[in-house]
């Protein structure tokens, strides 16, 4: 069967590649881990094993379902020495069927590289747009905390911030709310002033037949959602394409961003 995966942005180096595994009658497999094979070419011998993990989308229990009802993917960690087309196998544990799919990894990633420089972009606060939510977030349950700050202010203050660039209201696959909902849920979680969190939306006036606005072009990206880790010196620490769990982000703010 097919892989069906939930991101693209890959260079050579450490990953997370993140699918879904569905059978033939489309029903979605869900075991809670997945054998992961990643080889050259079809015929080639893997030069990769890992496991996957099954990872919720969003806040359990707060957090609409995605498209089509999931609720869950699997994530790996896996290592591609160059840029090429890779496949991969992944088996989930007692399950009759595995899928198959691709890995394109680029020479570089078109959003900023680990490590790379924030770009320095002013996104809109509740103090640049006199405390108008409606234009700041497609939400329909809205923390204001997400709205503090911009991305300028926090880079000027050298202060260590969490920013997601997503559409509750319009993002295709439907997993942009609960990203959202998982920023919101990890931010109360740590009650932290050190770390700040930050959400802005993709949409030029949350529209889009007008295409991503200025923040998603200055960052280079392709699609939503993303979240990014920056830390005090203003690199990149981390970065997430589409969805990211409670605990993946949790685990990241902790390793990444609070000393």
């Amino acid at each position: 069967m097919a892989i069906t995966p939930g991101d693209a942005d890959f260079a050579p180096g450490p990953l997370r590649y993140t699918f879904l595994v569905i059978a033939h009658d489309g029903r979605v497999v869900s075991r809670p881990r997945a054998t992961v094979w990643v080889a050259r070419g079809l015929q080639d011998k893997p030069f990769l094993k890992t496991i996957a993990t099954l990872e919720p989308i969003g806040v359990p229990g707060v957090s609409k379902a995605a498209r089509f009802g999931v609720q869950s993917l699997y994530v790996a960690r896996v290592r591609v020495p160059t840029a090429g087309t890779y496949w991969v196998l992944a088996r989930p544990a007692g399950a009759e069927i595995a899928g198959l799919g691709n890995i394109v990894v680029r020479d570089q990633t078109a959003s900023p590289a680990l490590g790379a420089r924030a770009p320095r972009s002013n996104t809109p606060t509740l103090g640049s747009t006199g405390g108008d939510l409606a234009t700041l977030t497609t939400s329909t349950r809205p923390d204001r905390a997400l709205y503090r700050w911009s991305v300028a202010q926090s880079l000027a203050a050298h202060v260590p911030f969490v920013v997601t660039f997503a559409t509750p209201k319009l993002c295709a696959s439907r997993t942009c709310g609960p990203v959202v909902d998982v920023v919101s849920h990890v931010r109360r979680r740590f009650a932290d002033p050190r770390v700040r969190f930050i959400h802005v939306e993709v949409y030029d006036h949350n529209d889009p037949a007008q295409g991503y606005n200025r923040w998603m072009r200055q960052w280079h990206l392709e699609s939503e959602p993303w979240v990014f880790l920056v830390g005090a010196d203003g690199r990149i620490k981390d970065k997430f394409e589409g969805s990211v769990s409670v605990g993946e982000l949790q685990a990241a703010v902790r390793r990444d961003l609070i000393r």
